[in-house]
């Protein structure tokens, strides 16, 4: 199955599902959830039983998609926890000393989600903004101290990530989590829709030219051992996000962008990217931190598959 958070046509945010292939019609099931803190989908994902969906989907009302308008796939996760060098050839374009083995991984405010559809709003007139396409995986029940073996039993579906940065000697959780920094989307999909991870490929392009495209097998820790690790640190909650990294061809994008990223067996996502409003950088972080690429290059020199 497949969740999305939305607004209804009052602007009351609501979650629904869709049936794979099918988009024009969703079943709300908000008004059939117990009651609790956080948005609908965090209800749905900590206060339902797997067993119960089907009872729900069942009374669940119809409504049509096109009177509805689109939220972050979780809209309000407590934590976004991402990976910072996962990929080798994505270290290696970066001049990144060390990876995920060494860096551990670091938090993006939940302020910075952003719907499909949405406008990723860069700040500043001075600094370097790059798109990072990634595969993320939405929490399922309360979590700590799992063992990687036990990991994906964790997870109540995947999703689709993009992780913005602004380039520079800032912390990685202050340069990701500018207000619009995380889009997230558009669905939440169950495992059982998904194949192996190890046989999902992403792919990223910024105006119909392809900049990412990477097999999730070549992830340095796949998705088990991180969550694992990360449930080591800090408990995991219903609807937590925790996203893999991004693999080699990030590039710098600008006002008038549109972005896409397409995950195998994931609905795709897109947003544009906007400068309306954008100010000097008051930090002095510019040329500082890790180096990116100076120029884009293309996917087919890359070897791309």
């Amino acid at each position: 199955m497949r969740y999305l958070s939305f607004l209804d046509a009052a602007g009351s945010p609501r979650v629904g599902a869709v049936e794979s292939g099918s988009s024009a019609t969703i079943r709300d099931l908000t008004d059939l959830l117990p009651a609790g803190a956080g948005s609908p989908i965090r209800r749905l994902i900590g206060g339902v039983p797997a067993g119960a969906i089907a009872g729900l989907l069942a009374r669940a009302p119809e409504v049509e998609a096109a009177t509805t308008t689109p939220l972050a796939a979780v809209p309000d996760p407590t934590k976004i926890v991402a990976a910072p060098v996962n990929y080798r050839a994505h270290q290696a374009e970066m001049n990144e000393s060390a990876h995920i083995d060494a860096l551990g991984v670091f938090l993006k405010a939940p302020s910075s989600v952003v719907p499909v559809g949405g406008t990723v709003r860069l700040p500043y007139t001075d600094r370097r903004f790059d798109q990072e396409g990634e595969f993320a995986a939405v929490i399922g029940r309360t979590t700590r101290n799992v063992s990687e073996q036990e990991a994906l039993d964790a997870v109540f579906g995947y999703t689709c990530l993009m992780d913005m940065t602004m380039r520079g000697g800032e912390d990685r959780s202050v340069r990701k989590s500018f207000d619009t920094f995380t889009p997230l989307g558009p669905t939440v999909v169950t495992p059982d829709e998904v194949p192996p991870i190890d046989e999902l490929e992403l792919r990223l392009s910024v105006n119909d030219v392809l900049r990412q495209r990477a097999d999730l097998s070549d992830l340095i820790w796949g998705l088990p051992r991180l969550i694992a690790y990360v449930s080591s640190v800090m408990t995991l909650h219903p609807g937590d996000v925790v996203t893999t990294g991004t693999p080699e061809g990030v590039g710098e994008v600008f006002d008038g962008d549109r972005i896409d990223l397409a995950i195998t067996g994931l609905d795709p996502l897109w947003v544009g990217v906007s400068a309306a409003g954008a100010v000097a950088c008051p930090t002095r972080g510019a040329r500082r931190g890790p180096v990116p690429p100076s120029a884009l290059t293309p996917v087919a020199e890359r070897g791309a598959r």
